[in-house]
């Protein structure tokens, strides 16, 4: 729709009688001038209006109303949750409430516990802020924002990986068209499919029927990182299906399985503008992301399009003898070749190392 404010001025005045002036300046000019802007506002206005009504275009509120239309409703995000050990003197308390940190986030204890005997005390905390920005290594949580009497250190025993970021637009906008072109009845995959991707912090799920057992389901899930599925979360999405399965159906549900894979090249670069460090991370970074977008949607690596990805990479200005290699379990050795990798359809492809030539 031609709206501009140009446009519409022209056509009121191409309307106003030839016996009167409509030259810049006259008064039918300037009369309708002032009219012609405020139509071109509301023309945009009403496009906008149309965007937000249709499943493609809306975003943020307008795609969470028209999801809504359709039982799809955005996953919001998590809070990274853990244990926490901390050492201290016998008997000294630790508050619900007192604070702990590693280099970027702090996390809240969320019970009241005891230091015992053995100057240890177990406790879970939670993080402040939603999302992965509470996701941390082994041993990154050490530090007491506010001092606490009698205590001396904390850590973490176990990596946090159970902060999930809320479900983009993009993901939403996904699920809401799988919903509408795959429809979801009386437990078929499909069903199981969506109750599973339902729970924050699920990436992606694929359904398993087998013949020869009767009514069990086998439900296979990623993170949203794209990633192996922790324990908790398999939990969580068990315990979300079990509530609402026919009855009768037993399921199963299991991470998908990781495959490293590792690539050797020789590679050219900007030595100028990038240090070797910088280069790796850049590889790694492209390498990574191409993984992803496969994870659960191609059941190969392939080695021409990895190829191409890693020469994409900042800074990257050629490779050659490119490998891509699998770990054998037996013997541990990296099998190379050039060829496409194989996947099966409860593994995906995730980064094992890059090796300069």
């Amino acid at each position: 729709m031609e709206a501009d404010r140009t446009t519409i001025q022209n056509r009121m005045l191409a309307g106003i009688p030839e016996e009167y002036d409509t030259s810049e300046g006259s008064f039918f000019y300037d009369a309708v001038k002032p009219i012609a802007i405020e139509l071109e506002t509301a023309y945009r206005r009403l496009e906008e209006i149309l965007d937000k009504g249709f499943g493609e275009t809306a975003e943020g509120e307008w795609l969470d109303k028209k999801a809504a239309e359709q039982g799809v409703y955005r996953k919001r995000p998590t809070k990274a949750t853990t244990v926490v050990t901390i050492t201290g003197a016998a008997g000294v308390s630790i508050q619900a409430g007192d604070k702990v940190a590693s280099d970027a986030v702090t996390y809240v204890c969320t019970e009241s516990k005891t230091i015992d005997v053995n100057g240890q005390a177990e406790v879970p905390v939670e993080c402040e802020e939603c999302g992965s920005i509470g996701n941390v290594p082994k041993g990154a949580i050490r530090y007491f924002p506010i001092t606490l009497s009698g205590i001396v250190s904390v850590t973490n025993p176990e990596a946090v990986k159970n902060g999930y970021p809320g479900e983009t637009d993009a993901e939403l906008r996904q699920r809401y068209f799988d919903k509408i072109r795959t429809p979801a009845t009386s437990g078929n995959k499909h069903h199981y499919k969506n109750w599973a991707r339902e729970v924050s912090g699920v990436g992606d799920a694929k359904v398993f029927t087998f013949p020869e057992l009767s009514g069990t389901v086998k439900v296979v899930i990623i993170d949203s990182s794209k990633r192996k599925a922790e324990p908790e979360l398999i939990g969580q999405v068990f315990d979300y299906i079990e509530e609402r399965r026919p009855i009768g159906a037993k399921v199963i549900v299991e991470s998908v399985q990781e495959v490293p894979i590792y690539i050797r090249a020789s590679f050219t670069w900007d030595t100028d503008n990038a240090d070797y460090e910088e280069v790796l991370r850049n590889l790694e970074r492209k390498a990574e992301e191409y993984f992803k977008e496969i994870a659960f949607h191609q059941n190969h690596v392939s080695y021409a399009i990895l190829g191409s990805r890693l020469l994409e990479a900042d800074k990257v200005q050629e490779y050659g003898s490119l490998n891509i290699g699998i770990q054998e379990e037996a013997t541990g050795t990296i099998c190379w070749g050039i060829e496409n990798i194989i996947l099966q359809e409860n593994e995906i492809p995730v980064l094992g190392a890059i090796s300069f030539e």
